[in-house]
């Protein structure tokens, strides 16, 4: 349930009402709006004890939260979250630009295009280290060499890394290296990865699963910011439907409705979600255009001979193609890039 509370009250009454909560075995969180101050009873059943805050002299109203996503609703928290990332900022005014090859494959190829990327405009580089692949017997990855190879690329051009973890026991290894965790859409509902997850610092991408409804994906925002990370950026990046023409089917709509229903930060994936090169520019900006807080792009300076996904991967001129109009359509919504 969500306490408004008077207003006029001091940081120490606060605290008393917070202890309180503690003490029925819920988690309160504080919402400071332009005018009232919320509290947020997180808890199964926390309405139950509704009239126990009733008559605490702080409390001006009460309502229930409606939604199973209590930490990530906007009921709870109505402004948008905005996520700093070394100085750069997802969410807000500020639209995100995440570019990179999808697999990271030697020294030279990832500094290579972390340069051009970054010359393009681009604020953080995606690279994997770690590839869930359909198959075995395709690229799976550099690992730790991959990271050491982001890590100096970030070195080398001032880029925030968003790289990819897909089991517990890397959580740690990927930790040292990047600033940005990646939840792939395999993993969206890997529940005891997401509460691992929750309990570190760093901010945390979180694709939607191929078939995971837009609850479904909130819900798995839930699982990590109930064990303590609310930093999450979620990302839209295709579901599966009866569509050959596209390797998924991009939802754009799924941006509006987030928007609509929670405060955390949307971007939208138009490699995944297309599979087609030829595709991806537009994609990209029908992503900004809807309101998409940014998107995450595959960029390779030789797409044709990439290691992973080269179909769906565009060159470095067809970036630069995107990143002009995409300046240009956020001047038009009063952002920036």
């Amino acid at each position: 349930m969500i306490l408004t509370l008077k207003r006029g009250i001091s940081r120490k009454e606060i605290e008393r009402l917070e202890k309180k909560i503690k003490h029925y075995g819920f988690k309160p969180h504080i919402s400071r709006g332009a005018k009232d101050i919320t509290c947020g009873v997180i808890g199964e059943n926390a309405i139950l004890l509704k009239e126990f805050f009733e008559s605490d002299p702080l409390v001006r109203s009460i309502a229930q939260i409606s939604k199973p996503y209590k930490l990530a609703s906007r009921q709870i928290h109505p402004k948008d979250t905005v996520i700093n990332v070394g100085g750069a900022e997802i969410g807000g005014k500020s639209i995100a630009i995440i570019a990179g090859p999808c697999a990271v494959e030697n020294r030279q190829q990832i500094i290579c295009i972390a340069k051009a990327v970054k010359k393009c405009g681009a604020k953080f580089l995606r690279g994997g280290a770690f590839k869930p692949r359909t198959s075995p017997y395709s690229f799976q990855g550099l690992g730790e060499k991959g990271l050491k190879y982001l890590a100096e690329a970030r070195k080398e051009t001032g880029l925030r890394i968003v790289t990819e973890v897909m089991e517990i026991s890397q959580i740690e290894l990927v930790a040292r290296y990047a600033d940005v965790f990646q939840i792939g859409a395999r993993n969206m509902q890997n529940f005891n990865l997401l509460k691992e997850i929750g309990k570190t610092k760093k901010p945390v991408l979180l694709k939607r699963g191929i078939s995971a409804t837009i609850s479904e994906l909130l819900m798995a925002a839930e699982y990590i910011m109930s064990n303590g990370n609310h930093s999450i950026i979620l990302c839209e990046r295709g579901i599966r439907t009866f569509a050959k023409e596209t390797r998924f089917t991009l939802d754009i709509s799924a941006v509006p409705v987030l928007k609509k229903e929670t405060h955390l930060p949307v971007i939208i994936d138009p490699s995944h979600s297309t599979g087609d090169r030829s595709l991806v520019p537009a994609m990209s900006l029908a992503a900004i255009a809807s309101g998409a807080d940014g998107i995450i792009v595959e960029v390779h300076t030789s797409p044709s001979k990439a290691l992973s996904d080269a179909a769906q991967t565009i060159d470095v001129p067809a970036f630069s193609g995107i990143m002009k109009k995409a300046k240009q359509l956020a001047n038009i919504l009063g952002k920036k890039l």
